[in-house]
């Protein structure tokens, strides 16, 4: 179980690390884009937009996961590296338990309340029946949704790098083969897409369950599916929450930004929705690399910390933000050389090929940045710093971000919205580095 954590080649660590987790944001990916690749194959622009309006939505529901998942990751991290084996199990008992309850509220809240999400999300007379109907089996599917995307992290956090990635794989296979057979073969549309989503989930977090029996059995005193072994320790919650809660207003932001931008977009109706949906799922596949990198790496510094090695820590950072920014210009220059290839994939009017080919070329601009900034907010994390990665979420989606697509929407319309995001990107990974200088500095072991 600690054999990655006691790598001694710190690159060889990182990749440990790092790319099963990066290939567990892949396979996540490929999922989302076979949801919008199927439903592209139906030629209606304003499902295409129902897909993209709903995401929020999503994000939302999977930062429910975070407040447990990632917050339960960094505590545990630590809690290994002090060798506190007795805590970490309680800890991991309490995340299980608390997601569980919390996946049956959502769903409550979810149904009771779906129409007036559905108005918020932006969804308008020509695409609200398809919102509502991709809203319906996503809130039905969320005690799984959250339970799945909370137990990959902490799957990570004790060390079972290859089962978190083969749940994740596993749950993403099962939902793109459902998404061809709900939406192609039974024409189900978006709730189709929904359905597959959320039975992905479910057969994700059964896999995770059972590896949890299963090492129990085998005597591994970390794992434990007792009620039991169910306790609320003040400082033990307190120290989940308050690494968890920032981790997941880190989605809700993110989730509350891309709402106010799918409105300012709504302005120009659903084929610019349309068309900003397939750019921005393009986009999504160097965010969700950089976030696997980051999410991946987490750990490791927390261990780190815990363990007292301060070196370890600066020569992760080091290595990890300069891969993340090589990953990020190697898809500048795709997006570039090849934007209106890969829209033409999901579109099929010329007029939205073009435009969502140059929105993806704009997106682009930001990738080299995401290395940075992804990286450094978890690191912050891993340390339990939850204010500053909170803070930088913050600035990113709220106070740069808002209102720059306001601004550059009065100054260039439709392609300065898209502009908004590589703007607030660059200026955001300055104000990072500059975070993590000042604070390695101070940071005493």
């Amino acid at each position: 179980m600690t054999t990655v954590f006691e790598e001694k080649n710190i690159s060889k660590a990182i990749m440990r690390m790092g790319l099963p987790a990066m290939l567990g944001q892949l396979t996540t990916l490929i999922y989302n884009i076979a949801d919008t690749f199927f439903v592209s194959l139906t030629k209606e622009p304003a499902m295409i937009a129902a897909v993209t309006l709903c995401t929020p939505i999503l994000l939302i529901i999977m930062s429910i996961a975070s407040i447990f998942g990632m917050g339960g990751n960094s505590v545990i991290a630590r809690l290994l590296g002090e060798n506190k084996n007795k805590e970490v199990r309680s800890t991991l008992n309490f995340c299980l338990y608390a997601m569980v309850f919390a996946g049956i509220i959502i769903l409550l809240v979810g149904i009771i309340f779906m129409k007036p999400i559905a108005k918020i999300s932006g969804a308008d007379a020509e695409n609200m029946t398809h919102t509502y109907d991709y809203l319906k089996y996503i809130f039905i599917g969320a005690p799984f949704i959250i339970l799945s995307n909370g137990l990959v992290h902490l799957f990570r956090s004790l060390g079972f790098i290859k089962e978190s990635t083969i749940g994740l794989a596993l749950g993403n296979t099962i939902n793109i083969v459902f998404d061809f057979v709900f939406i192609v073969l039974l024409g189900w549309g978006t709730a189709g897409a929904a359905l597959a989503t959320s039975f992905g989930f479910f057969c994700s977090t059964t896999y995770y369950l059972v590896c949890m029996i299963r090492a129990a059995k085998k005597g591994n005193q970390l794992m434990s599916l007792s009620i039991k072994q169910f306790a609320l320790h003040k400082k033990m919650v307190c120290s989940v929450v308050s690494i968890g809660v920032p981790s997941a207003l880190i989605t809700v932001l993110l989730s509350v930004s891309n709402i106010v931008l799918n409105n300012f977009i709504g302005i120009y109706g659903s084929n610019a929705i349309a068309s900003y949906g397939i750019a921005y799922k393009v986009d999504m596949v160097p965010i969700m690399l950089s976030v696997g990198l980051s999410q991946g790496v987490a750990p490791l510094v927390g261990y780190y910390y815990g363990a007292g090695k301060r070196d370890d820590i600066s020569q992760v950072m080091k290595k990890s933000i300069i891969y993340g920014m090589l990953l990020g210009a190697i898809f500048l220059v795709v997006f570039f050389l090849f934007g209106t290839k890969l829209s033409s994939v999901f579109l099929h009017d010329e007029s939205l090929i073009y435009q969502a080919g140059y929105f993806i070329r704009i997106l682009g601009l930001s990738a080299p940045m995401l290395g940075i900034i992804n990286m450094i907010t978890s690191y912050f994390q891993a340390l339990g710093l939850a204010i500053k990665s909170l803070l930088i979420t913050i600035m990113r989606n709220i106070i740069l971000f808002i209102p720059a697509v306001m601004l550059l929407n009065r100054l260039w319309q439709l392609n300065g919205i898209i502009a908004a995001q590589p703007v607030v990107e660059t200026v955001l990974a300055i104000i990072c580095i500059v975070m993590y200088i000042k604070n390695s500095s101070r940071t005493t072991i």
